[in-house]
């Protein structure tokens, strides 16, 4: 591994990004909100990256952004790059549906052993040939690129590039990704600690956090972790207990969050008040559909996040800056610029909430970035 310098994701995707809420970092895009009867999204909805209708609004965007280059024009071919096979798998196969093209997908996660590349033909909804590239090297991606041109998909002005940002671009998945995920408990454990005072119990926290962050707790907590970080803190305020409360959830008595946010409603008056603002707060939020309702703490995962990038000297060896510093994946940087320099429309996806990826007025003030135009090293063979 080696370090390759400083550099931000906006290099090689300028602002043609989007995080959660759909909204464009490039201002000349249009929002979610203005483009809902269009993408045929259900108004005030905001879908996920897995539904069918967030690859109408990404194909949408793809075609308007495609006017804004230096050559526009229709868009006949798409390209995916990521690292989750079911996540972003079914987000390419359905993007490959909303805009009736032809795709190959490149899906890594860095694991021991030869590097190996894996073709699997993926079904569309519109029966669009697609095929995905599975392997354990980042560094495969150029040879993805050479199977491209050997199959005549020529990556060029009518080609869309898509680019995951979490554990893709930044934070690689096998290499890199545990800083980001050391970030978020962080980002967890500095809200709820900052809320609970010095009734805080550290040992407490991290055993409740650790056990239901695991699979088996998803249908509770829906995998989502400001769910997670608010049972966190309804535990640490001593209103439930850990062992208490797994025993109703393996028993089936407490079997969704919904259900156990509305059963701490009914008696908040075992909170302090200043718990008890933050608790309603969150449920009214809960209850009109917001999915990242504890908004303290993606304040908090931005921060976390930023002090981990480009954290390190420039001569830190690149081993350390994988260990300690969230990294750019270099060999997602070069390929992106390369197909960037060929004239492909790159454009980039984040999961991660608005809150936890762009500034609050006031620390723009002091020149914060958003996690894109955020600098840090880039690392990779």
């Amino acid at each position: 591994m080696k370090n390759h310098g400083r550099a931000s994701v906006h290099e090689f995707l300028g602002d043609f990004i989007v995080y959660r809420n759909l909204v464009p970092m490039d201002g000349r895009l249009p929002p979610l909100r203005r483009i809902w009867e269009a993408a045929a999204v259900a108004q005030g909805v905001i879908p996920r990256k897995s539904e069918p209708a967030y690859a109408r609004v990404i194909a949408h965007l793809l075609r308007e952004a495609r006017q804004l280059g230096d050559a526009p024009g229709a868009l006949q071919r798409l390209v995916y790059v990521g690292d989750t096979r079911l996540n972003d798998g079914t987000a390419f196969a359905n993007l490959c549906s909303a805009g009736g093209w032809p795709g190959l997908a490149f899906i890594a996660a860095e694991r021991d052993g030869p590097q190996q590349l894996e073709f699997v033909p993926v079904t569309t909804a519109g029966g669009e040939a697609a095929t995905m590239c599975l392997s354990n090297r980042w560094a495969a991606l150029a040879g993805f690129d050479h199977y491209c041109r050997e199959r005549g998909f020529a990556i060029g002005p009518d080609t869309a590039v898509i680019v995951d940002l979490d554990k893709t671009a930044v934070g690689a998945r096998g290499r890199n990704d545990q800083v980001i995920d050391r970030a978020r408990v962080e980002a967890v454990r500095r809200t709820v600690g900052g809320l609970l005072g010095t009734g805080f119990d550290q040992e407490g926290f991290q055993r409740a956090y650790d056990l239901l962050n695991q699979p088996d707790f998803h249908p509770f907590t829906a995998d989502n972790q400001d769910y997670l970080a608010y049972v966190c803190l309804i535990l640490g305020s001593g209103l439930y207990g850990l062992d208490p409360l797994v025993r109703r959830i393996e028993a089936g008595e407490m079997g969704s969050f919904r259900q156990f946010i509305e059963e701490v409603d009914s008696r908040r008056s075992g909170l302090s008040l200043d718990l008890r603002a933050i608790h309603q707060d969150i449920v009214e939020r809960v209850r009109a559909g917001d999915p990242t309702p504890f908004k303290a703490f993606r304040y908090n995962e931005y921060q976390t996040t930023v002090e981990r990038m480009g954290c390190l000297d420039d001569g830190a060896a690149a081993e350390d800056m994988l260990q300690d510093e969230i990294v750019i994946t270099q060999e997602v940087r070069a390929m992106a610029l390369a197909w960037r320099e060929q004239g492909a429309l790159l454009f980039g996806l984040s999961d991660k909430p608005d809150e936890a990826s762009i500034p609050s007025t006031e620390l723009a003030a002091q020149g914060y970035q958003p996690i894109h135009r955020t600098e840090t090293h880039a690392v990779g063979e």
